[in-house]
């Protein structure tokens, strides 16, 4: 499965900073959280938000450490 703008919802936002919350679907974590899954949104995404991911073998708070033209690149939360 690839990624689906319907599942990606901001769950809140305040100065330039936005927590978003994304339903994988059947796409696992290593998935989600590896190459730019989340590309077709990089208009959407901005260096410094936080996505809370939910995906088929469990959940995971990403940082996106880049989000450029048609790339999104993320990073777990440590």
């Amino acid at each position: 499965m690839a990624f689906a703008i319907r599942n990606l919802s901001v769950l809140a936002y305040a100065n330039g900073f936005t927590l978003w919350h994304y339903k994988s679907g059947k796409d696992k974590l290593g998935a989600v959280s590896s190459g730019n899954y989340f590309g077709v949104a990089s208009d959407m995404l901005t260096a410094g938000d936080l996505m809370m991911v939910t995906a088929a073998d469990g959940a995971r708070i990403l940082s996106v450490t880049l989000a450029d033209i048609e790339t999104v690149v993320t990073a777990p939360l440590s």
